[in-house]
């Protein structure tokens, strides 16, 4: 009773629910993040992330395993922006010397609002999937799609599982499902690229990583199964309160910002 009580197992239970969330549309680290920050208040951001990383990277992974094994994946179109994504998350993340992340802030609340927006507008938005490209604009679209995502994940991150859902549908034609299942091969990509500077460099718990990492994997089999049961119909309602949560807290972030 005590364990389920404690910091450690605050931690267990936030990144079970992290997987969960993750593995339907994306956004598991507005709950890990904030609850490693909350249980190590001592311990250095990058290591925090570090850990948050190595957590996700296989709750994703099973996740994106279990939608293989059911879903008709269009691997000619993820593939693709997988590769883009791993190149450009470097990029993004070197850009933080020169462009500061709150002069972009803004511009993703704006973003996201309009996706939000956009989807609730269209009430037929990614309830049916019907690839629109084919042949080498598939492929360039993909490149450009992941090489922007992958860009984003390295810079920023918050909310890169959901902006991906959402491009893949508005310009793939994917449904939700099909989106989401695209998004995880992608977002396994970026946490890849991310974990290949926060290993060496040390910035990782392992011991407290294995444990998320394995509470985050039982998430992703049930969030999978869910979004697998339920269809594109559930994935669009979780979308759209994951979607509304990143959209209230990049509003209060963009505020204090401003106050401070």
């Amino acid at each position: 009773m005590e364990l389920i009580f404690s910091p450690l197992g605050w931690l267990i239970l936030a990144a079970f629910v992290a997987g969960l969330v993750d593995a339907v549309v994306g956004g598991g680290g507005l709950i890990q993040i904030p609850a490693l920050f909350a249980a190590q208040p001592g311990v250095a951001p990058a290591t925090l992330f570090g850990t948050n990383k190595f957590a996700s990277v296989f709750g994703t992974a099973n996740a994106a395993w279990r939608y293989a094994r059911r879903v008709n994946m269009p691997w000619r179109t993820i593939l693709p922006a997988a590769a883009a994504a791993f190149a450009l998350s470097y990029a993004g993340a070197a850009a933080v010397a020169w462009l500061p992340k709150e002069a972009v802030r803004p511009l993703i609340l704006v973003l996201l609002i309009f996706a939000a927006a956009y989807t609730l507008w269209k009430k037929d938005f990614g309830q049916l999937h019907r690839p629109a490209h084919s042949g080498h604009r598939e492929l360039l679209y993909a490149v450009l799609l992941g090489g922007v995502i992958g860009f984003y994940d390295g810079f920023f991150g918050p909310g890169t599982g959901s902006f991906l859902i959402f491009l893949f549908i508005r310009f793939f034609g994917f449904d939700f499902l099909h989106a989401s299942a695209g998004a995880k091969v992608v977002n396994v990509a970026t946490n890849v690229a991310a974990l290949a500077f926060f290993v060496p460099a040390g910035h990782l718990l392992l011991g407290l990583a294995v444990g998320m990492a394995l509470a985050n994997v039982a998430g992703s089999a049930t969030g999978t199964w869910l979004a697998l049961r339920h269809g594109s119909g559930f994935i669009r309602i979780v979308f759209l309160l994951v979607v509304g949560v990143l959209i209230a807290r990049f509003a209060w972030d963009t505020v204090v910002a401003v106050s401070g």
